[in-house]
Formats: C-alpha cells, sequence, structure tokens
C-alpha cells in the first residue's frame, strides 16, 4: 500500500529462502540499507519473525528505526560485525524517492560502509545466500560481483515473484 507494506515481496522472499534452505525456523536473516523507508522491510518482517527466523536490521542510524526492536528485530549499526551471523542477507535498496536529504553524508560513505562487495563476502558464511528486491542500484548497495555471484539468488526471486503474485492474484478472484 504504498509507502507502508508489500506484501506479495514479502511472500516471495520467504518463499524464495525455503526454497533455497528449506526451512526459515532457527535462520538469521539480515536486512541491509534503507528499513526506515522500505516497505519490503516492514513485510519481510511481519513474516520472517512470525516464521521463527531472527530478524537483523542493519544500516546507519537514521535509516533504521529503533522502534523495530519492538517487533523482535535485532538493531545493528555495524555491517562487517553482522555478515559472519547471516544465513541471508537482504539488500534493501536506498529509497532516494521516499526520503529528506542529509540522512546520510553521501552515496560514497554508503557505500564504504554499508555496501556488500566481494571484499566483504569473505566475512560472510559460506553458504550465504543473498536477495535484492528490485530495483539493484549496483554500485550503491551491492557490487555487481555480489548482485550475480554464486551465493546470489536475486534471478530466482524475480521467478518466484511472477508465481506467487499469478497465485495470489488467482486466490483473491
Amino acid at each position: 500500500d504504498g509507502a507502508h507494506e508489500h506484501p506479495t515481496q514479502g511472500l516471495l522472499d520467504v518463499f524464495t529462502i525455503r526454497e533455497e534452505r528449506g526451512r526459515l525456523d532457527g535462520l538469521t536473516v539480515a536486512l541491509i540499507g534503507d528499513i526506515a523507508h522500505s516497505r519490503v522491510a516492514r513485510s519481510n518482517i511481519q513474516a520472517l519473525t512470525k516464521l521463527g527466523a531472527h530478524v537483523i536490521a542493519c544500516g546507519p542510524s537514521t535509516l533504521v528505526p529503533r522502534t523495530l526492536e519492538k517487533l523482535g528485530v535485532e538493531i545493528v549499526y555495524h555491517l562487517d560485525e553482522v555478515l559472519p551471523r547471516c544465513d541471508v542477507i537482504n539488500v534493501l535498496r536506498i529509497q532516494f524517492e521516499r526520503q529528506r536529504t542529509g540522512l546520510f553524508p553521501s552515496v560514497h560513505e554508503y557505500f564504504a560502509l554499508y555496501g556488500v562487495t566481494e571484499e566483504r563476502m569473505k566475512r560472510a558464511k559460506d553458504d550465504v545466500l543473498i536477495l535484492a528486491p528490485g530495483p539493484i542500484n549496483r554500485g550503491v548497495e551491492l557490487t555487481p560481483g555480489v548482485a550475480d555471484g554464486p551465493h546470489s539468488a536475486v534471478l530466482k526471486q524475480v521467478t518466484n515473484g511472477l508465481a506467487v503474485r499469478m497465485a495470489v492474484l488467482w486466490l483473491t478472484m
């Protein structure tokens, strides 16, 4: 519903994780990026916590509201601290169109602190799963090598999005 929630994206993200990992219960899923303005984040948080995943929200303090702790979400402001603990990393895009200015110094600094890069991936689990609901701002939230790399399920997300949305439409008709 506009800026608040994106339930079909939440469903397809959960479906993709379950398809790739076989379960959600007990997994640690990090949502990285602009959590405050992300309707995907809100839908993911609702679904993932209900299905037993541990959810971590990570990004600049100006983009990760502390109120998420009330929903059972762990708040972390340093990406490098989170990476070794994650089974799944869902990289959310910066919602430039929904922000006022000044929430972080620059895109360059954001990328330096929160960009998911090949170098950072060396700190992650060997079997970490990378998700990124489109559109992807390559070079801002993640590098092309990560988006298209061996840990990425981004193309599966796109495929699953079609199936999940068709199912939702069919069920509502």
